[in-house]
């Protein structure tokens, strides 16, 4: 094994707790619930040997890992892990539109058209081409074996089909809530799961 990486999806934000649409363009704060889940996750994992923190350049990513920044681990913002952009649903109510317009965009992703996009948003195909970028400056960091990477919830389900090698239409076989940890053990080229969509922090 050459790295373990700890995947986590950030804390709960006021607008997840509403069902308003946030995506890449959109930088809220973690709420109470948000800040216990973190503070849960880092009680659980402190004593791990990270050696690295990477998060997305958006806020709800740095206040879920603060706990191990405010330690002294290193910390690198990465923008190829920020969430997926949503376009002109961002900020919108989770309403029956909002639902409509989802279903039809999530029906071209499951049948393989990674182009789809919002007015104004990101593709899956241009999320992943930023994550090749962000997984190369993770891959050649060395003397970085255990890693905490802090993300989101879209835009982790396309990085673990990245990892994985699994196509993107199945992106939806990663569930997530908030701070999920999906482990995985990178070796050479070679990545796999060995802890899928855990909470054991959060009971």
């Amino acid at each position: 094994m050459d790295k373990e990486l700890y995947i986590i999806r950030h804390g709960e934000t006021e607008l997840n707790k509403q069902g308003i649409v946030q995506g890449r363009g959109i930088n809220s704060d973690l709420n109470d619930t948000g800040r216990a889940q973190a503070e849960a996750f880092y009680a659980k994992y402190k004593d791990v040997a990270f050696d690295k923190v990477y998060t997305s350049e958006l806020k709800r990513t740095h206040q879920t890992v603060k706990g191990f920044i405010d330690a002294g681990l290193p910390w690198t913002q990465l923008s190829g892990l920020d969430e997926l952009a949503w376009g002109t649903w961002e900020g919108q109510p989770n309403d029956e539109n909002a639902m409509i317009a989802f279903k039809s965009i999530m029906e071209k992703w499951t049948s393989g058209d990674y182009d789809a996009r919002f007015e104004g948003g990101e593709s899956p195909a241009d999320v992943i081409i930023r994550q090749k970028q962000a997984l190369e400056v993770i891959r050649s960091a060395e003397n970085e074996k255990t890693l905490l990477i802090c993300m989101h919830g879209r835009a982790m389900r396309l990085f673990l089909c990245l990892l994985t090698g699994r196509p993107l239409s199945e992106m939806t076989e990663f569930p997530h809530l908030n701070t999920t940890l999906y482990k995985v053990e990178m070796t050479g080229d070679q990545y796999v799961i060995t802890e899928f969509n855990n909470t054991d922090h959060l009971k």
